[in-house]
């Protein structure tokens, strides 16, 4: 790697959404760092991970965070400056209150979902 490597900045990548938009701004072979813009009343899919590991952090707004391990089923408030660990293979969801900017850090397995329900019709697919 040059040093007009090492020192230039880095490409943000913005990947719309049908409940918002990704904005990806690291990418490496060992994490992904990401905000997540949630429209208000917009959710992800019910979906799990098999390898991907990701811990979430709202910077703005709040999110109904339903979580579901081993059949035990839960809805969580998660708001502004609150963090939660996502392990592989807990189902999850996110759906925004209000609108809602979420910090998430992963690692790079960008693919690995199995999406159980989408209200956007992306149900089974890996789908961005």
């Amino acid at each position: 790697m040059t040093n007009e490597e090492i020192f230039r900045h880095r490409e943000v990548q913005h990947v719309p959404k049908p409940w918002g938009y990704e904005l990806i701004f690291a990418k490496t072979e060992r994490y992904v760092g990401k905000i997540l813009h949630v429209n208000q009343g917009h959710s992800l899919s019910l979906q799990y991970h098999e390898m991907k590991d990701e811990t979430l952090f709202v910077v703005r707004g709040e999110l109904k965070l339903t979580l579901e391990w081993e059949g035990d089923r839960r809805e969580l408030s998660l708001r502004e400056g609150e963090a939660f660990h996502i392990r592989p293979r807990l189902i999850h969801r996110m759906e925004a209150v209000v609108d809602t900017d979420v910090a998430e850090v992963s690692t790079p397995e960008l693919t690995d979902v199995v999406r159980l329900e989408d209200r956007y019709g992306r149900t089974g697919t890996t789908t961005p």
